[in-house]
């Protein structure tokens, strides 16, 4: 059609908004010797979006049947899946569990660092439920760090002292440790056995997340599945001596029974008891921040570096924190542009840097109550008796 002139024509705007990642994402490394052919193969990241079909899969042997079963009590939640063949001795199933990175070639626990790439999942809980050793789970603490994802693993010791001792083995911030073990039914004959409680708590965070949110630690939630312990833990919510309290004051966290229910008790990470992220939600809420702005933000790169592209991304980033400060996922945050920080050469040279800080939502740990006896309540008590 010839037109000699102007035509304007109307789009859609395309939204820039900055968008939470997924954050229930499970990832699970495990063994299954008698797995059916094909479903789970070695070393590679499998997704698993049904938890029933999944199991049936896994086979009798190994710690994948039980890990899922555990994760499935819990929620119903989409676990990453890495498979390694189980060692001659401990330490072979150690290595095999660990994994290496050999000419790019990812085994074991690294190849959760290739989920993203090969399946589009990053896990964001991850764990080796009943291969937990200390080895393991001192290289899970590395992927954690690398993946932004917090790891939950057992505690290792025969009685309080000695998971309070095996804590000190350890200092990340991606890590919870737990204790005691945990009993559920078995599957047919519904007898009381032993459940990897690494598996419940990475199924109940990622139903927390689902149900209340990220910001929400593991702590004071009910618990599906499971009808026991391994060992005997005190509990009293007014007793700063019992067992529970023990635990949670080295770092450990621990299952206690509330009414009908067992719960997850304890709030705290492996990280240096004087840091800013002891709190899992701290760490947690850290994560997700890094994540969800640097992911949002890559429409930025490439584009030409104008004051308005740097006033752009600021005001971006505001807006995400102002959606999560309404949501009550953190109690605020601010980003800015500060000249100090952006000197002519590094703008001259293609860098920006934007500053921003937040204030994670700390739990409600420790609520203190004042009880008086008084006898004001008698003084009318003879007006209240006339009347």
């Amino acid at each position: 059609m010839f037109a000699h002139g102007i035509q304007v024509r109307e789009v859609a705007r395309q939204p820039r908004a900055l968008r939470t990642i997924a954050t229930a994402i499970i990832g699970l490394v495990a063994t299954a010797p008698d797995a059916v052919a094909g479903a789970f193969p070695l070393d590679k990241p499998v997704k698993v979006t049904s938890l029933r079909d999944a199991i049936e899969k896994a086979g009798a042997t190994g710690t994948l049947a039980p890990a899922l079963r555990a994760i499935a009590a819990q929620a119903n939640a989409t676990v990453v899946v890495v498979r390694v063949a189980p060692g001659n001795d401990a330490a072979g199933t150690d290595a095999a569990v660990i994994g290496a990175d050999a000419a790019g070639v990812k085994t074991g626990m690294q190849a959760l660092l290739t989920a993203q790439a090969q399946i589009g999942l990053q896990p964001r809980i991850i764990g080796a439920p009943g291969l937990d050793t200390q080895p393991v789970t001192t290289a899970l603490t590395l992927v954690g760090k690398k993946l932004r994802a917090m790891v939950y693993a057992a505690a290792i010791g025969d009685d309080i002292d000695e998971a309070a001792a095996y804590r000190e083995n350890f200092e990340a911030r991606e890590l919870m440790l737990l204790w005691p073990g945990v009993t559920a039914p078995a599957p047919v004959t519904g007898i009381s056995t032993p459940a990897p409680v690494a598996a419940v708590a990475m199924g109940a965070r990622a139903a927390i997340d689902e149900a209340q949110g990220w910001h929400k630690t593991i702590s004071n939630v009910a618990l599906g599945g499971i009808d026991g312990l391994t060992a005997g833990v005190t509990f009293d919510v007014q007793d700063p001596g019992c067992d529970a309290n023990i635990l949670n004051a080295a770092q450990v966290t621990t299952i206690v029974r509330i009414g009908d229910a067992f719960r997850f008790w304890g709030n705290r990470t492996a990280a240096d008891p004087t840091s800013d992220f002891t709190f899992e939600s701290a760490t947690r809420t850290a994560q997700i921040l890094a994540d969800s702005v640097a992911i949002g933000l890559v429409w930025a790169l490439d584009k030409p570096l104008l004051p308005s592209l740097a006033r752009d991304i600021v005001e971006k980033i505001n807006g995400k924190f102002a959606e999560e400060k309404r949501a009550g996922r953190i109690i605020g945050a601010e980003a800015e542009f500060l000249t100090d920080k952006n000197p002519v050469e590094a703008l001259k040279a293609g860098q920006l840097t934007i500053s921003y800080r937040y204030t994670p939502v700390p739990p409600l740990e420790a609520l203190g109550l004042e009880q008086e006896i008084t006898d004001e309540f008698l003084a009318d008590f003879a007006t209240l008796v006339a009347a």
